[in-house]
């Protein structure tokens, strides 16, 4: 893939989860995608997916930053949102946060096959502290 096709796939990756379209994933992740050095396959990484708006109704992925060196993707995401219930261990209740997700994708044959993800959440807990 060139970097510009990489990063209109990307980009429809972000627009795919956004409209939570999950019938339309399997055309931007690969059937045994990787997630953290784990293979947790297609059908797993929906399920972390669907989990993920199940806690947080108002998430939606922005992207901040954007790097492209194919076939890899290096991307900052920014989220801002009001989780019910807990997130990270930490008693959100429906307060808004906000926090970034650095995450790194490797693609083949057009799709995500491995994904690295680190989440700031350490931001979150000084929000909540911050708030009481």
């Amino acid at each position: 893939m060139t970097r510009e096709m990489l990063v209109s796939a990307y980009r429809g990756y972000i627009d795919c989860l956004n409209r939570q379209d999950w019938n339309e994933l399997r055309r931007f992740v690969h059937d045994d995608v990787r997630y953290n050095g784990i293979e947790v396959g297609l059908s797993g990484y929906r399920t972390m997916l669907e989990g993920d708006f199940r806690a947080i109704p108002d998430l939606r992925f922005r992207i901040e930053l954007l790097i492209a060196d194919p076939p890899h993707i290096a991307s900052r995401l920014r989220f801002d949102c009001t989780p019910i219930g807990t997130l990270f261990d930490l008693p959100v209740n429906g307060r808004w946060v906000q926090f970034d997700e650095n995450v790194f994708y490797e693609f083949a044959g057009g799709r995500i096959e491995k994904v690295w993800s680190i989440i700031d959440k350490a931001t979150v807990a000084r929000q909540l502290e911050c708030a009481m």
